[in-house]
């Protein structure tokens, strides 16, 4: 077995499209969109692994409370193979003004990893 894909609730699809394209060499399939549901998504592929569905409703609910931990997901985890493409990737992300939540570093369980937040907020582990 293999997971597939994972998909997220995104505000602004054509922004989180093309962060991941441009970050992640994610490749987009055709846009999707149900106007019955009012409802539209993208499928992205990388190089390995499972896809990412990025899926954009008007009726999100985007409140939240800082004060508590939702259960669900945390974060979504993207290999680059080294530790120098985590760097520069960490970098170039620094640079283009996206939030670094966390710098480079091995963490306690063995992964050379950063952390680094997409356009609305969602944690990425950049690890090698």
């Amino acid at each position: 077995m293999r997971i597939e894909h994972i998909a997220i609730w995104v505000n602004n699809l054509e922004v989180m499209r093309s962060f991941y394209e441009t970050y992640f060499m994610a490749v987009s399939g055709e846009k999707y969109f149900n106007p019955n549901k009012n409802f539209s998504s993208y499928f992205l592929s990388f190089t390995e692994g499972a896809r990412l569905e990025l899926m954009h409703t008007p009726i999100i609910n985007t409140t939240s409370n800082s004060e508590t931990i939702p259960t669900g997901f945390v974060h979504l985890a993207i290999s680059v193979g080294t530790k120098e493409k985590v760097d520069a990737l960490t970098e170039q992300l620094r640079t283009d003004a996206y939030t670094i939540a966390g710098e480079p570093r091995t963490t306690g369980d063995g992964y050379y990893e950063s952390v680094i937040l997409d356009p609305e907020g969602n944690r990425i582990e950049v690890t090698l």
